[in-house]
């Protein structure tokens, strides 16, 4: 039998979501309150939907990362983060297309999933800053946990956290976090060495 998870959220939050995001059911318990879970457990339970994206006003050629420098620049230093480690994750997760949305159901430049939007507060997962944010917020949290090793860091953002734990803290032994994680951090110290360089 397959774990499940299950969240409970405020009534506030599913209904802003309007397409299907793979893997994840919600129903309303009998007090009224909201279950989301990865399992269809009965015949109340829906696929979650995610909204329509907003359309976005950007200049042409969006998907260059000077449409976003200020964005990066101002979630790098809210969160604490390297701004050349932000855009080196929006360049891997998603080349800079803020309407991107990933099979699983990831959503915008920094590949956001719902539940982990919700998690960092991100009020819009469509809007470039809120997504950038709730990104930089998330990659935050796990240096944090990862005592500042970037490498387990970057893992833990696309494999998850339980996952470079349950494998003795490295880089799980998935396909593409063992691709994902070198491309990041190649994208990373290009973009050290160029801002150097200047």
């Amino acid at each position: 039998m397959r774990p499940m998870l299950i969240l409970v959220l405020s009534l506030m939050v599913l209904p802003a979501y309007a397409q299907q995001a793979a893997g994840f059911y919600t129903s309303v318990s009998a007090t009224g309150t909201t279950i989301l879970t990865n399992v269809r457990s009965g015949p109340g339970f829906s696929p979650v939907k995610l909204a329509e994206p907003t359309p976005v006003t950007r200049p042409s050629g969006s998907s260059q990362p000077q449409a976003y420098t200020a964005l990066v620049s101002e979630a790098a230093n809210l969160h604490d983060v390297p701004e050349a480690l932000l855009h080196a994750v929006i360049q891997v997760e998603s080349g800079y297309n803020a309407l991107a949305l990933s099979p699983r159901g990831a959503v915008g430049l920094m590949q956001l999933m719902p539940a982990t939007a919700v998690e960092m507060g991100v009020a819009d997962i469509w809007d470039p800053a809120s997504n950038i944010s709730g990104g930089a917020r998330y990659l935050k949290s796990l240096m944090t946990l990862f005592e500042g090793d970037i490498e387990l860091a970057l893992a833990a953002y696309n494999a998850g956290p339980g996952a470079v734990q349950q494998h003795g803290r490295t880089v799980p032994p998935f396909a593409e976090t063992q691709k994902y994680v070198p491309r990041v951090l190649r994208h990373y110290q290009h973009l050290q060495a160029a801002h150097q360089a200047k």
